[in-house]
């Protein structure tokens, strides 16, 4: 027989965002890839009733599972129950452990670990902050840019309190402010691998045809929404010069290290006027769906050297 994989996503997805729903095409692709592999696959929407979600996996018995839960109900704090239920399983799965997934989903964490730790992030927003400095409002727990929008940047302490509490109004959950770094933005991969963890190329976000005005960030629609200006004229590009590569590379290690991270992972940095990369933070389970133009089997060398041993 071929070895089973089950994939594991939030049951939420398909009723929620955007950006939610894209995991189920993450799934699509990764069973696919997978089938081609010579795996048999099954795909299991996952919810928060943790027992049912035991009996489902022990009545599978899976050869591993595939980490795709980057939410419970639509809540990115539980994202890393599931992956502590698998590790009481003995249960392998790919990405990180539980202990990682939890900590990097907490922005406000990580960051704390991340100063003790000498690796340069912007500071948080109190209620000591001065007018003249820019401040971007986000979630503590949840990713994909939610909320993110051209008026999230804002200076003084009366405006970041408002926009707080619309936020947490809007989309409710925690949120908090952190100085706005104006410049460039890198995204840099790394996976586990034999000799240790591998760095990929570093990736630059380009604005291109941003007006002067409009702010230079990765928001909500540049991800989500092929309608807008954001998502066409924010581009991917690889040609990072090697002195600023090799920095991001050095602190994407540091993080990896910090963290204990495992698997696969994603650092995203902003770059000052002075060429200083800021780590913004650890995506411990960031998404793996295929990109324009790759070619299957794309997961091949992921899939290899990711699959945490049980325990």
């Amino acid at each position: 027989m071929r070895p089973k994989i089950a994939l594991l996503h939030d049951a939420h997805a398909a009723a929620g965002r955007i950006d939610s729903s894209d995991t189920l095409l993450e799934a699509q692709a990764i069973a696919a890839t997978l089938e081609r592999l010579g795996f048999d696959t099954t795909t299991v929407p996952v919810g928060l009733d943790l027992g049912e979600v035991r009996r489902t996996v022990r009545t599978l018995a899976p050869y591993a599972v595939v980490n795709l839960i980057e939410s419970l109900e639509g809540r990115g704090q539980l994202l890393a129950v599931v992956p502590s239920l698998l590790e009481s399983l003995g249960v392998p799965f790919t990405g990180c452990s539980a202990n990682a997934l939890g900590v990097t989903s907490d922005k406000l964490r990580a960051k704390e670990l991340m100063r003790r730790a000498n690796v340069p992030t912007p500071e948080v927003f109190d209620a000591a902050g001065l007018d003249s400095t820019a401040w971007i409002v986000k979630s503590v727990f949840e990713h994909a840019s939610l909320g993110l929008d051209d008026q999230s940047i804002v200076s003084g302490a009366t405006a970041v309190t408002r926009l707080l509490e619309a936020r947490r109004s809007e989309f409710g959950g925690r949120w908090f402010a952190e100085r706005f770094v104006k410049g460039r933005e890198l995204n840099v991969a790394v996976i586990a691998a034999p000799e240790g963890p591998r760095v990929l190329p570093v990736a630059e976000m380009r604005f291109e045809g941003f007006p002067p005005d409009k702010p230079a960030i990765v928001g909500y629609a540049a991800k989500w929404d092929p309608t807008s200006f954001e998502y066409h004229h924010t581009v991917r590009t690889f040609a990072v010069e090697p002195e600023l590569a090799a920095r991001a590379t050095d602190l994407a290690r540091a993080c990896w290290e910090l963290f204990a991270l495992d698997g696969y992972a994603r650092v995203d940095f902003r770059v000052d006027a002075e060429g200083t990369p800021w780590v913004l933070e650890v995506n411990a389970n960031p998404c793996l769906s295929p990109m324009p133009g790759s070619r299957p089997p794309w997961p091949r060398r992921v899939w290899r050297i990711t699959r945490r041993s049980a325990g």
